[in-house]
């Protein structure tokens, strides 16, 4: 949780994103708001549940470049998206980014419920884009076209450790990220890279003499549990190695 609110408040801070919503989570006096304050709201349903190992939702909406949204219109949006979901009582925080050619928004919540119990995830996927497209049509965006979601699906498709061709599936993301987004820590990178089912470790050691500083990939299941071998970063080219994350925002 603290990973997934850290990347988008840092895009607050740096101008470049916005809080537009907050919902079952209090405002503050000021009307500002910290990583430290928004974690400690979700703390209270983290703590019913200790079982489940992946507690957070971390969902971003991506309208086409063309597409001309209000801030009125992304927050209405998220609300539908999330109560259709069936988050309409979880607390969440909805975040427009300004940082690329396409503004979107990002949805930080979790699927713990007050009471412990984890709302259920089956089929998630086949019911987050039915939304999509009625939303498509209730706000007269562009349609994702057949091609378009493919090619999509071929780059920015969550990793599946049961289908095989781990190596492949994770290139297919951490290749193309860095042209959309910018991570200046580890945690906001693993952040993000949990999208796709995938997590990143630093490893350092000596050869030679010097000290060498690398990453490894490994593909996660559905609960957020490590589901292949590590992979180098050496493997995906320079854009998924240590140089990129250092590189100035």
């Amino acid at each position: 949780m603290y990973g997934a609110i850290l990347y988008n408040q840092q895009k607050v801070e740096t101008e470049n994103g916005a809080v537009l919503l907050l919902n079952k989570i209090p405002d503050t006096m000021d009307g500002r708001y910290s990583v430290a304050y928004f974690n400690k709201c979700f703390e209270p349903y983290l703590s019913a549940n200790i079982k489940t190992e992946k507690t957070v939702r971390h969902i971003s909406l991506n309208p086409d470049p063309k597409d001309k949204v209000s801030d009125e219109q992304f927050t209405e949006m998220a609300q539908e998206y999330m109560e259709r979901m069936g988050y309409s009582n979880q607390p969440y925080i909805v975040f427009k980014h300004t940082d690329i050619d396409r503004t979107h928004i990002h949805i930080v919540s979790t699927c713990v419920g007050i009471d412990g119990k984890k709302i259920p995830d089956d089929y998630d996927h086949p019911r987050s884009m039915a939304i999509c497209r009625d939303l498509e049509q209730k706000y007269n965006l562009h349609k994702a076209t057949e091609q378009e979601q493919k090619q999509g699906n071929k780059v920015f498709k969550p990793v599946d450790y049961q289908r095989g061709d781990i190596k492949s599936q994770i290139a297919s993301v951490v290749r193309h990220l860095p042209k959309y987004y910018s991570f200046p820590t580890m945690g906001s990178y693993n952040a993000l890279l949990s999208l796709f089912n995938i997590t990143v470790e630093e490893v350092k050691g000596e050869r030679n003499g010097q000290t060498v500083n690398g990453l490894v990939y490994v593909a996660l299941d559905k609960n957020g549990n490590k589901a292949s071998n590590p992979f180098k970063a050496s493997l995906f080219g320079k854009e998924a190695g240590v140089a990129q994350l250092q590189k100035p925002i």
